[in-house]
């Protein structure tokens, strides 16, 4: 029996691929791998996101609560670059992209401080006051 796309991704896939070996494109799920493909590139989008998202958040903590600075901040900046830095290395057309993950990156980041500092969002800045160089600088954090 074949996998349905909607019931089981894993046995939709591993089918999908050996027919593609086979060369058997009249048996192929065209639709599914679109949609497949279409969700691969929301989801890396999502993903550096996600990464960038909880740099601003805690420079943004660093930022605008200097006396609670402490070494899980500096840990969490520190990893969450390096996996932005990870991600855009494996998936460099991303960049092109770059200007509007960065805005929805901070716009997220925004609530996220404000929910952990217990400061109004009112109190950060709308516009993102950090350049894309300055965020993913090991040796940056804000004064």
């Amino acid at each position: 029996m074949i996998p349905q796309h909607d019931k089981d991704l894993y046995g939709w896939a591993v089918h999908t691929a050996q027919l593609l070996k086979d060369k058997k494109m009249n048996e192929v799920d065209f639709d599914g791998i679109i949609e497949e493909m279409e969700d691969m590139v929301s989801s890396n989008e999502t993903q550096l996101i996600n990464r960038l998202s909880l740099v601003f958040e805690h420079l943004l903590k660093w930022q605008f609560q200097p006396n609670m600075r402490g070494h899980s901040w500096i840990y969490t900046i520190r990893e969450q670059r390096d996996q932005a830095k990870i991600h855009l290395r494996k998936n460099p057309s991303l960049k092109s992209k770059l200007n509007e993950i960065l805005e929805d990156a901070y716009r997220i980041s925004i609530s996220k401080a404000a929910r952990e500092t217990n400061l109004s969002a009112k109190t950060f800045p709308t516009e993102c006051p950090y350049t894309f160089d300055q965020i993913m600088d090991d040796q940056f954090y804000p004064q």
